[in-house]
């Protein structure tokens, strides 16, 4: 069996939980990857699936995957995912499932470079088209390449950073960047973090605009949900869980609280989620079978029958 057909995604048994899925449900897995959750769902007596990836391997190699003719796949990013389902006249569905970020399988083959784990080339791309990493850190100038290790990575070493990569080029390959990374960053063996973590998050998250795609992908979730559906994603550092976070209270009717310097805000909209559960962080049987869980968090809601927001520059 590989690595793919063998990979349980972080936090099963409690996203499916949150999608409370009853059988006949037609359900989206908006982060197909090597389908665990759609397997899973499946698994439970859903009626539909429809499985989203915006990685052609995952679709290409998803229907051995998952050999069930209730699985429906689709290449395509989940921020259109209300698009699709309304070209395929697919009504409002019951339940969505985002699980945010790189899958095991990506990081796993090192011919996709998204990992310094094992060396390969430089790549990062989730739909496999548009410049590569390599492509990215060989032309952007110092001071965009900070900008994305400071914005991305939260890292506080950007600029240090950035000089020794530009130093450096032309950059190929995996190992090659965590070698500058490390060098730049002062790392010593046996220290507990590595600094190319935060180095190859950033400019995956660049390179594939993937938190513009989560804040996306929010809105058609709540475009895609019927009154009821369940709404559940998991996310793997604080900057996307900060956008659920901030969506969820704010689509629930929170709002931030108001001070002496500024008024309190009202929201006219009527809340379009409802029944926020408290944030879920795996278990510690979980964390001693698959350390990469650790920074995973659970955030999920219940759609009420309120009309979605418009999004930005929509007009009615």
């Amino acid at each position: 069996m590989s690595p793919r057909s063998a990979h349980t995604p972080v936090l099963l048994d409690e996203v499916i939980e949150a999608l409370a899925i009853q059988p006949g449900d037609t359900v989206v897995d908006g982060t197909f990857g090597a389908g665990g959750y759609s397997r899973a769902m499946l698994a439970v007596g859903v009626g539909r699936v429809i499985g989203f990836d915006r990685d052609p391997d995952a679709i290409a190699e998803g229907r051995s995957l998952v050999p069930d003719p209730r699985l429906e796949l689709v290449q395509e990013r989940f921020s259109q995912m209300d698009r699709v389902l309304a070209d395929r006249g697919i009504g409002p569905v019951d339940a969505i499932a985002l699980d945010i970020g790189v899958s095991s399988m990506q990081i796993d083959r090192a011919e996709r470079g998204f990992s310094f784990q094992a060396d390969g080339p430089l790549d990062m791309r989730m739909d496999q088209s548009g410049p590569t990493a390599a492509e990215f850190l060989n032309q952007a100038d110092e001071a965009d390449i900070a900008r994305v290790l400071r914005d991305y990575g939260e890292e506080p070493r950007a600029r240090t950073i950035a000089r020794a990569i530009v130093a450096g080029r032309p950059i190929e390959r995996t190992a090659e960047l965590a070698a500058i990374v490390r060098r730049a960053a002062g790392f010593r063996p046996g220290q507990k973090s590595d600094p190319a973590t935060r180095t190859f998050q950033a400019i995956r998250i660049h390179l594939n605009a993937e938190l513009d795609e989560l804040e996306n992908g929010l809105l058609a979730a709540e475009r895609s949900l019927r009154p009821g559906g369940r709404l559940a994603v998991v996310t793997f550092h604080s900057l996307e869980d900060r956008i659920v976070k901030r969506f969820l209270r704010e689509r629930s009717g929170g709002t931030p609280a108001g001070s002496r310097h500024r008024p309190e805000l009202s929201d006219p909209n009527e809340p379009t989620f409802e029944r926020v559960a408290k944030p879920v962080s795996p278990t510690e049987r979980e964390l001693a079978g698959n350390p990469r869980s650790r920074s995973a968090r659970l955030r999920s809601a219940v759609r009420t029958s309120a009309p979605p927001r418009e999004r930005k520059g929509e007009r009615k």
